[in-house]
């Protein structure tokens, strides 16, 4: 009988292909089986990343997670994409996850990981983020010597959002998309929002940036960061 197969959350990066890893590259190139997220039935953003690299043969699984406000629905589709891994798993195949950005950093592969490490074995690529990704299309250092860098996400209420960006000297605001309203009436109040750049889909080559000063809409694409220099 064949020992199970290992699972590999892999971090393909913020969009530019170029910036995955080598280790990234050497298991993508060389996987049997390749498991991604898709939102809602659209195209995946990581395999999309990836694609130049995937074996023409790879068994691919698809991870469909209905985006709503209920918990519930994307649970479902965990439960029922990380049983269809374990499959492969338990049978002695190694199972590529593919993740934007880093598994670890926001990645929908912590959800998988967290139904499958207790009885495979799992390994963690790490990858570029997007919030360097976009320090790095700025040309605009994150931080420096004793500067105090958050990673604030665009869904919580709107007091937290205020008081946390008053105890930092940089702030990156992620998964902006139809909270971009709330975030700019926040930024505006603190008298910030000069300071803020608004960058969507890092990297790729529809990446957009805008000074969030001259935003008129209230929402924004999903992929979308805010940099804030305090």
């Amino acid at each position: 009988m064949s020992s199970p197969g290992t699972l590999y959350g892999v971090g393909v990066g913020p969009g530019d292909p170029e910036l995955m890893t080598v280790k990234a590259w050497r298991l993508l190139s060389t996987a049997k089986v390749i498991a991604y997220l898709a939102a809602n039935g659209s195209d995946s953003t990581a395999r999309s990343i990836a694609a130049p690299f995937l074996p023409d043969d790879a068994q691919e699984i698809i991870i469909d997670v209905p985006m709503r406000t209920e918990r519930e629905p994307a649970q479902a589709a965990y439960d029922q994409g990380a049983a269809e891994i374990a499959t492969h798993l338990a049978r002695g195949d190694d199972v590529v996850m593919l993740c934007e950005g880093d598994p670890f950093f926001y990645g929908s592969f912590i959800y998988v990981f967290e139904r499958l490490a207790k009885s495979f074995e799992c390994v963690v690529v790490p990858g570029v983020t997007s919030v360097t990704a976009c320090a790095a299309e700025l040309r605009q250092p994150l931080s420096r010597r004793d500067d105090v860098l958050k990673v604030l996400p665009a869904t919580m209420d709107a007091d937290r959002l205020r008081d946390e960006l008053a105890t930092c000297q940089t702030a990156a605001i992620i998964k902006v998309g139809r909270h971009f309203g709330k975030v700019k009436q926040v930024l505006s109040a603190l008298d910030l929002i000069t300071r803020a750049t608004a960058i969507t889909k890092a990297t790729q080559d529809d990446q957009a940036i805008q000074p969030v000063e001259t935003i008129a809409d209230d929402s924004l694409p999903y992929f979308t960061t805010i940099i804030v220099r305090v």
